[in-house]
């Protein structure tokens, strides 16, 4: 299974601390990389079919200032589609006149939806199809842009449909809200003030959030498994489908 990780917050925010944890499961996920994050409607989207401990591509991410309210990243362990960039997560459409960037962890069985021209994939993944799928059935329920809680109950309502195939962890974000959903694997946390020390489980890797913050500042972090050692994790309960907006679950 691939790993996920998604960050959510109420200030642009630096995800570098939580993409080392991440990046140093890819010994075993080793069948490419992402890490997409938004800049107000704009997407900054970096994607290799390579491991991110060998990618350069992962070693400029590590070093790019990435400040960003919304954040996706994927390492991929293949499960259906050959390693190509084009199988690559996240992948990134347009709906309403904004960007939306999704990265699944799971194995969808016999899932081959009627797709029309708007949305279609370019791999050959079921993550992408899965997308394409959700995208399309949006576009359907919604003539423009609805508010976070409209877009939660038809999430609500899509997901179900996409979890009877099989195991269907994702991330989705347009912006304005990220939506975690969970079937077998998916925790989640909040960082917020009085801010302390954390510890990556995979690395001897420490920060101090308090000499990085301010009291206002708020971060919903969202990860397959947990990256540090020593704050509490919340698991998805499967099926469980929860958004995050300015760094706090609705």
């Amino acid at each position: 299974m691939c790993q996920l990780l998604g960050m959510n917050a109420n200030t642009p925010t630096d995800v570098m601390f939580s993409f080392t944890g991440l990046a140093t499961r890819a010994d075993e996920h080793k069948d490419g990389f992402g890490i997409g994050f938004f800049e107000d409607k704009g997407v900054r989207l970096f994607v290799d079919h390579h491991s991110a401990r060998q990618s350069p591509v992962a070693e400029l991410v590590k070093t790019y200032p990435i400040r960003s309210k919304q954040v996706i990243a994927h390492i991929r362990k293949a499960t259906q589609g050959v390693v190509a960039l084009e199988n690559t997560h996240p992948f990134q459409r347009e709906l309403w006149g904004r960007y939306w960037v999704f990265a699944h962890n799971g194995d969808l069985k016999n899932f081959e939806p009627r797709l029309h021209g708007a949305f279609k994939p370019v791999g050959c993944t079921d993550s992408e199809r899965a997308f394409c799928w959700l995208m399309q059935e949006l576009a359907k329920s919604h003539a423009s842009v609805p508010d976070v809680a409209e877009l939660t109950q038809t999430l609500a309502e899509l997901m179900p449909q996409l979890h009877r195939h099989g195991t269907f962890n994702m991330l989705l974000s347009n912006g304005q809200a990220l939506w975690a959903h969970g079937s077998t694997k998916l925790h989640w946390l909040v960082r917020q003030h009085p801010f302390r020390r954390a510890a990556l489980r995979d690395d001897d890797m420490q920060v101090d959030f308090a000499n990085l913050t301010t009291p206002q500042d708020r971060v919903a972090v969202i990860a397959t498994e947990p990256l540090t050692s020593d704050e509490a994790w919340t698991a998805f309960a499967p099926g469980e489908l929860r958004v995050f907006v300015d760094g706090a679950p609705l």
